[in-house]
């Protein structure tokens, strides 16, 4: 909020809506979607929760527009990683080190919003682990679509499910502390396990 942003009795007008999404994106990925009160939420963005009904419409709306903003930044999958690759096992290599980098990212929360955001959750917010689950879907057919450089489409299918796999256990493992070098362990072990 900027200090000409104050009305006459000194209270905020208007905050920065950009500033606000971003301040949820982290503390949701930090403590997932159920680990984040309305409080919490408002206390971050500095504006009182009607502000925050106000602006947002409610928090899954607000966990929305989080997710949408980690996806198009920090959280995007990028299909150059294998499009680019000389070879199936460079391809996957670069994959699954720009991921092991990105979860492990001293200036970011450690993990995936994706991965770890909503897997088991009150039954209220099914609805929000149904989509989180459809998320994680179009991550994997993304890879399975990259793999098809190639594999036939029934082994790049259940490649990309093993990989999908492997980098949500990347993140969980990120988030428990393992250091960039355990994580390596996971490549090495995943490429030799590429031969035909």
């Amino acid at each position: 909020m900027k200090p000409d942003d104050r009305s006459r009795g000194g209270r905020p007008r208007r905050f920065d809506r950009d500033q606000a999404v971003a301040t949820a994106m982290r503390l949701f990925w930090r403590h997932g979607y159920e680990g984040v009160s309305i409080a919490d939420l408002t206390g971050a963005i500095g504006i009182a929760a009607p502000s925050l009904y106000a602006a947002f419409g409610s928090k899954a709306d607000l966990y929305a527009e989080a997710l949408a903003l980690y996806e198009s930044g920090m959280g995007a999958l990028d299909p150059a990683l294998l499009a680019e690759a000389p070879s199936l096992a460079d391809g996957v290599r670069r994959l699954l080190e720009t991921s092991i980098a990105a979860v492990t990212d001293p200036g970011r929360e450690r993990g995936c919003m994706i991965s770890s955001g909503v897997v088991a959750c009150h039954p209220d917010h099914a609805d929000l682990a149904r989509t989180m689950a459809t998320r994680r879907d179009a991550m994997r057919e993304t890879l399975a679509t990259g793999l098809r450089r190639w594999l036939d489409e029934g082994r790049a299918a259940r490649t990309a499910r093993h990989l999908a796999a492997v980098m949500q256990g990347i993140s969980i493992q990120a988030r428990d502390g393992a250091s960039p070098a355990d994580l390596q362990e996971i490549v090495e072990a995943v490429v030799a396990g590429l031969a035909p």
